[in-house]
């Protein structure tokens, strides 16, 4: 439970990038996929945040099995494009340094991309979004896939950030601790760790390099 002058903000992991949040403003989930019914005890949705369209972060049968009528979605372009007409009736569609609200609630669009030249065509500059959550004093940081880019490095006043890590799709845990060390959000979750090829990350190495920059919240993620 993290604090805020809106009120409390409860953060339950799902798995790997999938998150709700019940907050102030209402409840959130951010890049919700896999079987409907692992949400089915969850409080329900007022707003879904899509980051992109890979499949361990978007999938349209989940979304339908999940919207309630007045559930309201915040998209990057591509996935706006993939949503039946019904969805994007719903939804709302931002690009890279672009902005929406829900409510007292504001949304910024944060580029994620890949700087590393053999990984670039998993995630190119420009089309995918993190998101910056506002709501009142009280900031939120999600990632979505991304290496340790300069926007992120350059963002300021974050209370709580949830940045991914694994190989070869994002970066390390040492690359993502790095940027945590310079942005420095007062807790962090590290999420998304789960790689292909040897490339999972230790979310106990990444609390470690971070140090005393940022409280690392270590949770069950898989």
């Amino acid at each position: 439970m993290f604090e805020s002058s809106a009120g409390p903000v409860k953060v339950h992991p799902i798995r790997h990038a999938s998150v709700i949040m019940e907050t102030p403003v209402g409840v959130l989930y951010v890049d919700p996929v896999g079987d409907p019914n692992i949400y089915a005890s969850r409080p329900k949705p007022d707003l879904i945040l899509i980051t992109h369209e890979h499949g361990d972060h978007f999938n349209a049968e989940t979304l339908a099995a999940l919207v309630q009528e007045g559930t309201k979605l915040v998209t990057n372009p591509a996935v706006y494009a993939k949503l039946s007409e019904e969805m994007q009736s719903k939804s709302v569609q931002v690009a890279n340094g672009e902005s929406t609200s829900f409510g007292e609630l504001k949304v910024d669009a944060i580029p994620a991309y890949n700087l590393t030249e053999e990984r670039k065509n998993f995630h190119p500059m420009g089309r995918d979004n993190g998101y910056v959550l506002t709501m009142a004093d009280f900031r939120i940081y999600l990632s979505g896939d991304t290496e340790d880019i300069p926007e992120m490095r350059a963002l300021k006043d974050i209370d709580l950030a949830f940045v991914c890590m694994n190989l070869p799709f994002t970066m390390p845990a040492s690359a993502a601790a790095d940027a945590v060390r310079e942005f420095k959000p007062k807790n962090v979750y590290p999420y998304h760790f789960r790689g292909r090829d040897g490339g999972t990350q230790d979310p106990q190495e990444f609390a470690d390099l971070v140090g005393d920059a940022a409280t690392v919240q270590l949770r069950g993620w898989y």
